[in-house]
């Protein structure tokens, strides 16, 4: 009992002091937001400001339009969760309720592509983007214009079903009885309704949880809208963030500003789906 007690001590004392860890910079990242400049790189650090000003969320406004890019990322990412809940949701019925052949051999293939980098794939997409026929300009051959290059789809065609989702909802309808998929076939219903009205329900815990990464991952992508996207008027928050940085220096202040403001989003969603956040990784993987 008493070794017990120790071990509880020990692993508190380790999780508080893990948290403290995570904690430390969002917490400077909010007093640099709202301290005056002169104190941002003072040493040792004031972690309480001689006065509070706003000026930095005023300057951060001015300088980006929040307003629009915060649009743009919203729009990415919603349209991201919606492709990815649906094409990885009857994906990953497929490869768990399903047989046909080859079914372990694709799904071998899907796990093999988890393990490549997306900027590895970056300029095959930049090239099978820029060259779709008869879109943006082309021909039937490819050529002449600019694909699908500087418009949204660029961005949410090469991840509306991500291998990720596959994986991750193969493996949660894996864990649900395969019983409830006989019943229903052996009352008339379709394959369809099956997945929509019996399976579906059941997934909500992973809907969510899956929601929550693949808009997490829309909303906080860089790489791919700074290559696929030069219209000023499409860009995202994240690359509104690069303003502040100009001529090797740094606008500490409004940046940090700027990046509480894009933290909002993300924290919301979490509050509100943490429940089935909590459940679709407590489920997920239990079974192979």
């Amino acid at each position: 009992m008493k070794q017990s007690y120790w071990q509880r001590t020990i692993l508190y004392i380790i999780s508080i002091a893990v948290c403290m860890v995570m904690v430390v910079p969002f917490v400077w990242s909010l007093i640099t937001s709202i301290r005056p400049d002169e104190e941002i790189f003072l040493l040792p650090i004031q972690w309480i400001p001689s006065s509070v000003t706003m000026d930095h969320y005023r300057k951060a406004f001015e300088t980006v339009p929040f307003g629009l890019y915060f649009w743009n990322s919203f729009y990415l990412a919603f349209m991201g969760v919606l492709f990815n809940l649906l094409l990885g949701s009857l994906s990953g019925y497929a490869f768990a309720k399903l047989q046909f052949p080859g079914r372990d051999t694709l799904f071998k293939i899907l796990l093999a592509a988890l393990m490549i980098p997306g900027v590895v794939t970056l300029i095959p997409q930049f090239f099978v983007l820029k060259h779709m026929p008869f879109l943006g300009g082309n021909d039937w051959l490819g050529t002449g214009g600019n694909g699908l290059l500087n418009s949204f789809w660029a961005i949410i065609l090469p991840g509306a079903s991500g291998s990720f989702a596959v994986f991750f909802m193969r493996q949660f309808f894996v864990s649900l009885p395969s019983d409830l998929q006989e019943v229903s076939r052996i009352e008339g219903s379709g394959e369809f309704r099956i997945y929509w009205n019996i399976y579906i329900p059941l997934a909500k815990p992973a809907l969510a949880t899956l929601g929550i990464f693949t808009f997490q991952a829309g909303w906080n992508s860089f790489l791919g809208p700074l290559i696929m996207l030069n219209d000023p008027a499409k860009k995202t928050i994240q690359l509104g963030l690069a303003a502040f940085a100009y001529n090797k220096q740094v606008d500490f202040g409004p940046l940090m500003a700027g990046a509480l403001i894009a933290v909002v989003p993300i924290l919301i969603l979490f509050l509100l789906l943490q429940k089935y956040f909590v459940q679709g990784i407590a489920f997920t993987g239990t079974k192979g």
